[in-house]
């Protein structure tokens, strides 16, 4: 025997866990009264039966009450007779024997958490086993990378089928809470109940950004997408700083933090970014080193000032939704968790072992994941995406929702979709050249035309809210200055400039 079969022996010799007489008191329980089977219809099903003899006829009765039928052994006997597995579930006698097995119908629930929760450590031992044989290269072409994500996604799996969680909430609980929403929003300026983004108009359009929420925010390429959206995060950021400020003392730590997980560029260009924006020097410059020494000392004073924000920024190009939810859950435990944004939607990847079927299916599964982690943390989930060429085509450029790629699953799972479009990108393309026109006056008129028109929209942008699910939609105007690029408030064009 070589080193490599050792833990494979050791996990071998071991029997699973079962439980074989809850799975016969509780299936003389069910046979004895049908009422009982209310107890463990929510989390149990036929395959969480360690005996397959047990889970058949557990299906039979699950099978005869969700049809209104009576289920005991006189009416299971001749079901099974009739299909000609009787002697397969034990004949007449052991169907008499489960009935003397049974203790009691109160206790059928307890029954069946028992039965559920040996199937969950059989489950627990088979992804054990599956991680051992791979970690010794059962499959040679899964790297230890793969095989860590692979786990994870096992894992989620198991946790989101297994593990029952939910049900009904009394209608007072959730009153309260609805009050308590109602009263942080009268209390705070601008009515602002969610997390606070830093633009006022957005805030009062949605009220903050709220938990569970999943906010798709999408553009063509140019028109500032990513630049929103780490406004936003910062703007999240310095919200929970200022709160868990004014709720303790200079050196308070907020409560929550803001996940960034950019697929496309990398910590260092959000950062710089960021700087940029704050210290109002060009990015462009930074790079280059072409900025005078008062620019690079506002530089280094904003840096001191920033540094502290609870922004987290994972730049894992590809990540998969099992990955991303599994980083969120360590960074909930460890500092808090109040808004998680993906840039962007179209970059992430399939977790390992899955492969959908085609591009919709798997865009679909990244907005059900994401949406999924939206609850499962409470909180609000900004995903960013790309749009398709066909607002190319139009005479008006402005997004709708059917230009969102694969639209269908993104528009139905998303509680809200934003746009972000700038008239200032396409007009720009559009200016007049000499050789269109057979005269310099119609040269100059054209020319005069355009530059009115490029100073009607300069440094602007709207935010077109095409769905929201708690709220009225509309279109909200924001300043944005390229140089910088950087979003604000609009009547903030001429203090700041």
């Amino acid at each position: 025997m070589n080193s490599i079969d050792t833990p494979l022996l050791g996990l071998s010799q071991r029997i699973p866990p079962s439980n074989m007489q809850a799975e016969q008191a509780l299936l003389g329980a069910l046979l004895a009264n049908n009422r009982a089977y209310e107890r463990v219809a929510e989390f149990l099903a036929p395959e969480h039966f360690a005996d397959p003899v047990h889970g058949r006829i557990f299906a039979a009765i699950h099978r005869r009450v969700n049809s209104g039928q009576l289920a005991d052994a006189i009416t299971l006997r001749a079901e099974f007779e009739h299909s000609g597995v009787l002697d397969d579930v034990g004949g007449t006698a052991y169907l008499g024997q489960l009935l003397t097995a049974m203790v009691g119908i109160i206790n059928a629930g307890e029954y069946g958490r028992a039965i559920h929760d040996a199937w969950l450590r059989r489950q627990l031992i088979d992804v054990g086993e599956e991680v051992v044989n791979n970690a010794f290269g059962a499959d040679p072409e899964m790297d230890g990378k793969t095989q860590v994500e692979a786990a994870e996604q096992r894992l989620f799996d198991i946790a989101d089928k297994g593990v029952t969680t939910g049900g009904f909430i009394v209608f007072e609980q959730a009153l309260t809470a609805a009050i308590q929403g109602a009263e942080r929003a009268f209390h705070r300026p601008g009515g602002v109940s969610g997390l606070a983004t830093g633009l006022r108009d957005l805030d009062k359009k949605m009220g903050g950004l709220h938990p569970s929420d999943l906010m798709v925010l999408a553009g063509r390429p140019g028109m500032g997408k990513t630049a929103l959206a780490t406004k936003i995060a910062f703007g999240a950021a310095r919200s929970l700083l200022a709160e868990a400020r004014a709720n303790g003392n200079g050196d308070a730590v907020p409560k929550g933090s803001v996940a960034f997980f950019s697929l496309e560029m990398s910590a260092e260009q959000i950062a710089l970014r960021l700087l940029a924006e704050e210290a109002r020097v060009s990015g462009d410059k930074i790079r280059r080193g072409d900025i005078a020494q008062r620019d690079f000392d506002r530089f280094v004073q904003v840096s001191r000032e920033i540094a502290g924000l609870p922004l987290h920024i994972d730049e894992t190009p590809g990540i998969s939704v099992s990955a991303l939810r599994t980083r969120c859950r360590r960074l909930k435990r460890t500092s808090g968790l109040s808004l998680i944004i993906i840039d962007y939607l179209q970059l992430m990847r399939p977790s390992a072992g899955t492969r959908p079927e085609n591009r919709v299916l798997e865009i679909s599964q990244f907005t059900q994941g994401l949406k999924a982690i939206a609850k499962e943390m409470a909180v609000p989930v900004i995903a960013l995406s790309q749009l398709s060429r066909a607002v190319e085509q139009r005479e008006d450029k402005r997004p709708q929702l059917s230009d969102l790629r694969e639209s269908g699953t993104i528009e139905q799972d998303a509680d809200c979709v934003m746009f972000v479009y700038r008239d200032e990108y396409y007009l720009q393309q559009r200016g007049p050249k000499q050789t269109q026109f057979d005269s310099d006056d119609k040269f100059n008129a054209a020319m005069d035309k355009w530059q009115q028109d490029m100073e009607r929209v300069h440094n602007r942008a709207e935010l077109l809210i095409e769905k929201q699910r708690h709220g009225p939609t509309g279109k909200i105007d924001l300043l944005f200055e390229g140089e910088f690029t950087r979003f604000a408030d609009l009547d903030l064009v001429h203090s700041d400039m």
